[in-house]
């Protein structure tokens, strides 16, 4: 049974209520959300929490035994700081999240009602409906190491033993045509042989994508001309002048690594 504020308590007993549901939603890139579905703006602890933000909830709904507990939050796309690019991008994915039942007439009276992660996003033509996964969620995750013919160390981590931050592994260049939707020509490059990127990433430090990274499938080279291409093309176009960092992959040019 959850333990309410004595003076949250006190206005439920009044038997009058002014009630409403507001969420605090973290992506996994630290940028922090406020959303409630009163009719004007309301802050907490710093955080605005936004009025009309497109954001409705459903029933809580709770189980006795160790199964994922889940309430779902609808939102509508035209929100201007939930937009649909955000979510095809996976920006919104696993972000941890808040729900609080709160007095909008004196906010400091507030109960915590569900803290998880956003599960599965459904999207539609006008709107989207996001999963909210309780902890118990994380009792479904598998934890440990995976033993398997291949390497199963992280490239660059401390089992891995390659520091990729050293000059002969790692690149910065600037996209100087784009010719396709995942293929493009970069400058920057030319001290590195063909092929020296495949499978690894590039990090994007600027442009629509900047913060994001993608996996490099191909990395050829003509007349000290670079071109890469991606494994899937980003949800945001790639620009002429993008800039990016590169890392090489975990491929025959590792041919010291302690794993071999």
């Amino acid at each position: 049974m959850k333990s309410l504020p004595p003076t949250l308590q006190a206005h439920l007993d009044t038997g009058v209520t002014t009630l409403c549901w507001c969420w605090k939603v973290e992506r996994t890139d630290g940028v922090v959300f406020g959303f409630t579905d009163h009719d004007r703006a309301l802050t907490m602890a710093g955080i605005v929490y936004e009025p009309d933000s497109g954001f409705a909830a459903s029933e809580l709904r709770a189980n006795s035994d160790l199964s994922v507990d889940a309430q779902d939050a609808e939102g509508v796309l035209s929100s201007g700081r939930i937009t649909e690019t955000d979510i095809l991008d996976g920006r919104w994915d696993n972000a941890r999240i808040e729900v609080r039942r709160v007095n909008w007439a004196d906010v400091t009276q507030n109960v915590l009602m569900r803290r998880g992660n956003i599960g599965q996003v459904r999207r539609g033509k006008a709107a989207f409906v996001a999963e909210v996964r309780s902890l118990s969620h994380m009792l479904n995750q598998t934890v440990g190491r995976t033993f398997q013919y291949y390497c199963d160390a992280a490239l660059g981590d401390t089992r891995c033993g390659i520091n990729l931050d050293a000059g002969s592994y790692k690149g910065t260049g600037t996209v100087t045509a784009v010719t396709a939707d995942r293929r493009f020509k970069a400058s920057g490059l030319s001290g590195f042989a063909a092929e020296w990127f495949e499978l690894g990433y590039v990090a994007w430090t600027s442009g629509a994508n900047a913060g994001r990274m993608a996996e490099v499938s191909r990395h050829s080279r003509v007349s000290g001309v670079a071109t890469l291409e991606l494994f899937e093309a980003p949800v945001r176009a790639i620009g002429i002048g993008d800039s990016f960092t590169i890392h090489a992959g975990c491929d025959k040019q590792f041919k010291t690594c302690k794993k071999k």
